[in-house]
């Protein structure tokens, strides 16, 4: 694969990522620009390295990881969805998700880069550079994180209570769209 295919395939691969980036700007107080690059590095990091871990792990494991990652997606983003839903039931407005340590941040990237190690299986049968690719989809995931965290702080502002409970219900619909999408019943 040439570099602007590998760019594209990173620019798909980050849609996830990028969805909950929004997600996370949308129930910030205040951006901080220290926060917007944690959040980028996560899920740079976790799409740069699960291709790498994917490629590895070659066919060894692949229908393995291919049974299960659909479900650990689907789980993982329904209970952050879920607690997003929660607190914005509480209504507890001292009780802002302006957290972006490891706890909070580990879930998500996982959740969201699960799809990059199945491409890293795929990129070992191609004989690919997994280095190189990696780190470019890494690249394009940590910008359009980035991005996603600063489009859903300016949208936040403007939805404020809503946005806890959009953001858990985007983060949801994340996860059972991976899951219907793995099962074949959403192409």
């Amino acid at each position: 694969m040439g570099f602007l295919e590998v760019v594209i395939l990173g620019i798909g691969l980050a849609m996830d990522a990028f969805a909950v980036s929004i997600c996370k700007g949308l129930s910030m107080n205040k951006v901080k620009w220290k926060n917007v690059l944690i959040i980028a590095l996560y899920f740079g990091a976790f799409q740069a390295f699960m291709p790498m871990l994917g490629y590895f792990l070659g066919t060894s494991f692949s229908s393995f990881v291919k049974a299960i990652d659909h479900w650990i997606a689907f789980c993982l983003l329904t209970i952050i969805g879920g607690n997003m839903i929660r607190e914005w039931k509480d209504r507890d407005d001292d009780k802002k998700t302006d957290e972006v340590g490891f706890r909070t941040m580990l879930p998500l990237a996982v959740a969201t880069s699960i799809d990059a190690l199945a491409v890293g299986i795929t990129l070992a049968f191609l004989g690919e550079n997994v280095f190189w690719d990696g780190a470019i989809i890494g690249g394009v995931t940590f910008f359009i994180s980035g991005m996603g965290v600063l489009l859903g702080k300016k949208f936040g502002d403007r939805f404020q209570n809503t946005a806890k409970l959009l953001g858990g219900i985007v983060l949801i619909l994340i996860g059972v769209k991976i899951l219907l999408e793995h099962l074949g019943i959403w192409k």
